[in-house]
């Protein structure tokens, strides 16, 4: 599966992609009862972003990405943190199958999706997680906020105008993190089985305008992504544009959604 998050995208999603709270690291090992005995999954990791904090709360994490350059970059960060129990696998959602062959009798505490599970067939992924999961364990699907590009600020309508312009076309995509996305997501994992809860942290954040525009173009893949002698004017457009409307205030509601494996009683 080529998404397109590969090359000069990599270096912009692991420097500019935000980064889990450790609320939200609480939230999610809460929710399953995780031990330092759970191996989890973290499907869709990109450079680790919640596959390492994760690393730290339990026996072991199994990251799975379809992005070879993701992975690479992942690896490296791994080592740059001194985070040793997260194993990087090439694989998506279509693989599940076959990492449950390799998993054996082995149940996993978890399977997290941090903002990827837009890319994947939801409703056939939690039928196939279901089996590999111990009771009490289960899946979360985890909104790191919102686009940049999508939010009820000024300075976030400017973005969008801009890049508009620029990529001559319209931005309508909320990679999951609507309201009608996330209840959609929740009905596949109650016909899946799962119990199903949801939970959410919020924090304000102040970003720069270099950390705006690392941020789009962590969003962009590569064959959207402004060629090297582009980048400059492009980014000082998007300065342009955002400069009147100073400070970058942002509100971050990370959501997640829980569905857990029934124990039996």
């Amino acid at each position: 599966m080529d998404l397109g998050f590969r090359g000069a995208v990599v270096d912009f999603y692991h420097r500019y992609r935000r980064g889990y709270p450790p609320a939200a690291i609480d939230k999610l090992v809460a929710a399953f009862g995780l031990t330092t005995d759970d191996v989890v999954v973290d499907l869709g990791c990109g450079t680790g972003q919640l596959s390492l904090p994760v690393a730290r709360r339990v026996r072991s994490v199994v990251a799975v990405d379809p992005e070879p350059d993701m992975l690479v970059r992942a690896r490296s960060a791994a080592r740059e943190q001194d985070v040793a129990n997260v194993s990087w696998m090439l694989g998506s959602d279509a693989d599940i199958p076959a990492l449950g062959a390799v998993l054996g009798d082995r149940a996993l505490g978890a399977v997290t999706i941090g903002q990827a599970l837009h890319w994947m067939d939801h409703e056939q992924l939690f039928q196939d997680l279901a089996p590999l999961i111990r009771p009490g364990g289960g899946v979360a699907v985890l909104a790191n906020g919102t686009p940049l590009w999508q939010q009820d600020t000024a300075w976030s309508y400017a973005l969008r105008d801009c890049m508009e312009q620029w990529l001559d076309t319209k931005l309508g995509r909320t990679c999951g993190t609507d309201e009608a996305s996330q209840l959609r997501y929740g009905d596949s994992l109650t016909a899946a089985g799962y119990d199903v809860s949801a939970t959410t942290v919020d924090y304000t954040d102040e970003l720069s305008t270099d950390q705006i525009i690392g941020g789009v173009y962590s969003a962009l893949p590569v064959d959207r992504l402004p060629a090297p002698e582009q980048r400059e004017p492009f980014a000082e457009r998007l300065r342009d544009a955002l400069q009147p409307h100073q400070p970058f205030t942002e509100e971050v509601r990370v959501s997640i959604l829980v569905g857990r494996v029934p124990t039996c009683e």
